[in-house]
């Protein structure tokens, strides 16, 4: 099978990279090989290439630089995924978009978690135009999957993960104030990324939750995370009013994986466990890294 992977040196592009290229014939790219903004460069590398899958790991996800440049955010986020459908269609290829939990308000009562039959609401200009793009996939691309994810992490990258790591080693007497009202589900993108590889074998097609099992707040893990590390820290939960931002954060992030669970496809397990896993793998790394930054 021969998989083009969007956005391949991003955390999830990465990770697909690792693991799809063990059994298949793996093509990646990213800008500024290709910009998924412009129709020419799509169709250019994709008609080079002839994939049998597209999996699209590009993305404008500067949430706060959406409100900002937000033209640039919906030429990526919406345009972008039109053209990657429309060319998936013409080739025949299937395509995987990702998409995010910012589609939703977050509104819900906590922890009631969203599903895929819910109505997107989104309130942000991220939210939006994401949204945008899952409708440009759905109307252009018959063969699509839409992986809805959120609060990615990998030893790729930046993330928030590695943020707290820096931060709490740089001075562990600091006071580091975490929001402890907006509740989500730490995802490993190495765990995603295991999960599309399994769905490259399935038809199952459509809108799809993928996320980690369970749900915390910022604050809750990142002490998790930071205890697992072994490294002192000091931190406190804030609220979200006393840490503003331009873009509306939701304050339930929480997707329920109901499409894989019931076609029995789900890999998701919950995230501390794949938390207890990547530190694991990757601790002497991630030290090793947030010291030298």
């Amino acid at each position: 099978m021969k998989i083009v992977i969007i956005g391949i040196n991003g955390q999830l592009g990465s990770d697909c990279h690792t693991i799809l290229s063990t059994d298949n014939e793996t093509v990646g790219c990213d800008i500024p090989e290709v910009n998924i903004a412009s129709r020419q460069s799509v169709d250019n590398f994709l008609n080079k290439n002839r994939p049998d899958v597209i999996i699209n790991c590009a993305a404008y996800t500067a949430v706060d630089g959406c409100e900002k440049e937000t033209t640039l955010s919906w030429q990526i986020n919406a345009d972008g995924p039109k053209y990657l459908a429309q060319a998936a269609e013409r080739l025949k290829s299937r395509l995987f978009h990702i998409s995010t939990d910012y589609v939703f308000d977050g509104l819900k009562e906590i922890p009631e978690p969203y599903v895929e039959t819910d109505t997107p609401n989104p309130l942000s200009q991220y939210g939006k135009s994401k949204l945008a793009g899952e409708k440009m996939v759905t109307e252009y691309a018959p063969d699509h999957v839409i992986l809805r994810t959120a609060w990615l992490y990998s030893a790729s990258g930046k993330n928030f993960l590695k943020t707290m790591l820096k931060l709490a080693l740089s001075d562990p007497d600091r006071e580091l104030k975490v929001v402890n009202d907006q509740h989500g589900s730490l995802t490993w993108s190495y765990t995603l990324a295991l999960q599309i590889k399994k769905l490259l074998h399935s038809d199952l097609g459509g809108i799809m939750h993928t996320t980690a099992e369970g749900h915390s707040s910022w604050y809750e893990a990142a002490r998790y995370f930071l205890d697992g590390m072994e490294v002192p820290y000091t931190m406190s939960p804030c609220t979200t009013a006393e840490y503003p931002t331009p873009a509306h954060r939701p304050a339930n992030s929480i997707l329920a994986n109901r499409v894989l669970l019931d076609a029995g496809l789900s890999v998701f397990i919950s995230w501390q466990k794949d938390i207890d896993t990547f530190i694991g793998r990757y601790q002497e790394q991630l030290l090793n890294e947030a010291r030298k930054a």
